[in-house]
């Protein structure tokens, strides 16, 4: 009997083992958590913790690797010397499915439009399964009758994945992100690119033509590809037209979107071009997406007082998402800041409707220094800059947490940020 390590018992990992359990392929796990490690052994699985040891791979004949696990790392470097496959989850879930796979990747917004896809198919009575980096491992899928999986790929698991080709993939946008772990730029994008490097003529590339990133990642695409806008119509694409959704066959009305700024808006117009290839009705696009309400933190209101919005974008850990999310409002108040991923944070404290900068964590000096004229103030917790920010918020305002930078100086994830952050709000405004 053939058997696999898998590096990472987290749910991807854990999913996987179910998977190659059912091939009757052996399974062994290395995670550096002492106290995963103790679970996985006290629950009869073969399970070694760190320090690592060449000796693990002895006996295995594949590596299943978790998105955490990035290419320089000790037990990928071993098993690379030893010519073992290394593959990602996503990747072992492939050769199992016999429906279409819309593949949704981008910097920003992946999940939205996930969820967006997935939420158009329910209301056309389709049974559409989001999966992949929004939270459900792909091989939690195999077996289930399904009409269509959307599948969100993050870069880390595009970059173990061979064999991908999907019916319909989606490319939201494409600015420098996770740098450390791909080791540059190029890289990075052609992590990206493997979403459509597979496809031919009959299958569909979505992509935003107003983000350079995109543009410049497809061109040479084979797949039939399909332009979107949420600022205007492109040409043999789908966009925005007086206050509609045009698609092929007719538009679809938007006046009473919960969510209606131009970053959203193109998002949801990638989401129904996509579902509107696997066959979703005009009809079944509209419900959905005036009843689509986005997930916490992403531009999440926290509340309002005497005309000033305060609202949660702690998603929102690298620039290209922040400066979307500062550039949707006309006069923000701006909490930014956090654990730098080694990008450029310096275009946040100069956006032009940012009137005023709070800066917080450990690349608060170094926005500071690149803001100039523009006033700004250093808090020392969150706490702090929720006062700051009452302090000088006038109405007409959006008191705005987008740090443009990872969580992990201060918090331990993007979540428990925005919810310190809605906390604070309001507890200072009296409200639980």
């Amino acid at each position: 009997m053939s058997t696999a390590l898998i590096l990472g018992a987290g749910v991807s990992g854990t999913s996987a083992a179910r998977l190659l359990d059912s091939r009757e392929v052996g399974v062994r796990f290395f995670d550096d958590r002492a106290s995963v490690v103790e679970r996985l052994v006290s629950g009869g699985m073969r399970a070694d913790g760190a320090p690592w040891s060449d000796a693990m791979l002895d006996g295995v004949d594949l590596v299943v690797v978790s998105p955490g696990w990035a290419p320089g790392t000790e037990p990928i470097v071993a098993a690379q010397e030893r010519g073992l496959a290394i593959v990602s989850e996503i990747e072992l879930a492939i050769p199992d499915l016999d429906c279409p796979l819309v593949a949704v990747t981008g910097t920003n917004g992946k999940t939205t439009v996930t969820e967006l896809i997935a939420s158009m198919g329910e209301a056309a009575g389709m049974v559409v399964v989001a999966a992949g980096n929004i939270g459900r491992p792909l091989t939690d899928v195999v077996g289930e009758r399904v009409d269509a999986i959307a599948l969100e790929m993050s870069s880390f698991q595009l970059y173990w994945t061979e064999s991908l080709c999907p019916t319909v993939a989606v490319v939201l946008n494409v600015a420098a992100d996770h740098l450390d772990w791909h080791m540059g730029l190029d890289a990075y994008r052609d992590a990206k690119a493997k979403i459509f490097a597979l496809q031919d003529g009959s299958d569909v590339l979505v992509f935003d033509v107003d983000d350079d990133g995109a543009v410049s990642l497809v061109k040479e695409a084979a797949s039939r590809r399909i332009p979107i806008s949420g600022r205007h119509l492109p040409v043999d694409g789908y966009g925005v037209d007086e206050n509609a959704l045009v698609l092929p066959g007719g538009s679809v009305p938007i006046e009473n979107l919960n969510v209606s700024d131009a970053t959203f808006l193109a998002d949801l117009v990638a989401a129904a071009a996509a579902a509107h290839e696997i066959g979703v009705s005009h009809e079944a696009i509209a419900k959905a997406a005036a009843e689509f309400v986005p997930s916490a933190h992403r531009r999440t209101l926290v509340g309002e007082w005497e005309g000033v919005r305060w609202l949660d974008d702690s998603k929102a850990t690298n620039p290209h998402a922040a400066l979307a999310s500062i550039n949707a409002y006309e006069s923000v108040v701006l909490i930014a800041g956090g654990r730098n991923k080694g990008l450029d944070i310096a275009p946040l404290a100069v956006a032009e409707s940012v009137r005023f900068l709070i800066a917080i964590g450990e690349a608060a000096d170094d926005l500071i220094s690149a803001s100039g004229e523009r006033p700004t103030r250093k808090a020392g917790s969150m706490e702090e800059a929720i006062e700051l920010a009452e302090s000088v918020a006038i109405a007409d305002d959006v008191v705005l947490l987008a740090p443009g930078c990872a969580s992990f100086d201060m918090y331990t994830s993007y979540g428990e940020r925005g919810d310190a952050f809605a906390k604070s709000v309001r507890k200072m405004k009296g409200e639980r």
